[in-house]
């Protein structure tokens, strides 16, 4: 009961929104090079209280190590390490567009040995490399993980992910990724969900503000998924952006059902209809049990004491009731399935069984 209110709750929210929501331009398009870079290396974490790598299990981790203090002046070339307090780990890291020489960015350090945790520990100086093989930042700092793991001789608690942890402003950018953003007299706008009647609305709205100021049309729809874009004269590409980027537009989608079968989740878009459809549905539920007795032979007889099974099999199946849904819209569609009283997983088979009949006018995701 509580659930079925729930979505019927839910059911009512979403329809008692306006049919289209005006958003910001710059919130569904992007420009059109500048993007995000993700950055990649191979680093040791140290001052870990013996949660580090086994240097028999990690001989990657045995050699960092050595190259690392060979590095510091330290030579262990040939000795038998037996440190646990050390950890290989992988860093990530995405370098955002347009980040200057010197500025920070956040990082994320995942062990690949055999650690248990990286808690406490310190990344040393670690360069990573972008797609073109090029050092672009340095990442060093104290790790933070949002797990732990403590053992004992008869249980173990791990809560979280001991191995995976961030460090905030970890690495320092030492290289540029250029780009000609500051200097173009047009560039191209890619519209985050791709649709026609989205590309026209964008390239209208710009037009619009582009003749009320500069009495010029300066955008131009190029296909469903970019809009070209002119800067007008007199103007700079940066505050022509910041102008266009907070036009009010209603961007629009293709009607979509997205279900995932094994969360049982179930996301239905504002313009899905169904066709008049006739729904039955019933289940078979089938219950074998085993109760297993003994036979106990006489006491002057000379058989043997044995188990004999007794296995019991009901099988039961609910009435499966018709009802016809003949949704127009989102309300009338979710009030049909719920009237039904079906479980997530019983709708998702319902829905996947009427796009097969062709009366689902959407496009069925299953994931």
């Amino acid at each position: 009961m509580r659930r079925r209110m729930i979505l019927m709750l839910l059911a009512y929210v979403v329809c008692a929104l306006p049919a289209q929501a005006e958003v910001r331009l710059k919130d569904i398009t992007a420009i059109r090079g500048l993007r995000d870079n993700q950055l990649v290396g191979y680093g040791l974490i140290v001052g870990l209280t013996g949660t580090g790598d086994s240097l028999r299990n990690a001989p990657f981790t045995d050699q960092a190590m050595q190259s690392m203090l060979d590095h510091v002046g330290v030579n262990v070339r040939g000795a038998s390490l037996r440190a646990r307090n050390v950890a290989g780990v992988m860093v990530t890291a995405d370098l955002p567009a347009g980040a200057a020489r010197g500025s920070r960015v956040d990082i994320t350090v995942s062990a690949i040995g055999d650690a248990t945790s990286l808690q406490g520990g310190t990344l040393i100086m670690t360069p990573l490399q972008g797609a073109d093989g090029e050092i672009h930042a340095v990442a060093q700092g104290a790790i933070a993980i949002s797990g732990f793991a403590s053992q004992g001789q008869a249980e173990i608690l791990t809560q979280g992910v001991p191995t995976v942890g961030r460090i905030a402003n970890g690495a320092i950018v030492e290289k540029e990724v250029p780009d000609n953003f500051g200097t173009a007299r047009s560039f191209m706008l890619d519209l985050k969900n791709p649709d026609f009647k989205t590309a026209i609305r964008v390239a209208d709205a710009i037009n619009a503000y582009s003749v009320h100021n500069y009495h010029m049309k300066s955008a131009f729809e190029s296909d469903n998924h970019a809009v070209a874009v002119t800067i007008p004269a007199g103007v700079g590409p940066v505050r022509y952006m910041s102008e266009i980027g907070d036009l009010p537009v209603q961007p629009d989608m293709t009607a979509r059902v997205v279900v995932d079968e094994r969360t049982g989740t179930i996301v239905i878009g504002q313009d899905v209809t169904i066709s008049t459809v006739a729904v039955t549905h019933g289940n078979l539920t089938v219950r074998v049990t085993e109760q297993p007795k003994v036979s106990q032979p006489n006491a002057k007889s000379k058989g043997q004491t044995v188990v004999v099974p007794d296995t019991m099999i009901d099988a039961m199946q609910d009435g499966g009731r018709l009802a016809i849904l003949h949704g127009v819209n989102l309300q009338s569609l979710v009030r049909g399935l719920n009237q039904i009283g079906l479980k997530p997983v019983d709708i998702i088979a319902i829905l996947q069984a009427i796009k097969t009949a062709g009366a689902l006018q959407a496009d069925l995701v299953v994931q």
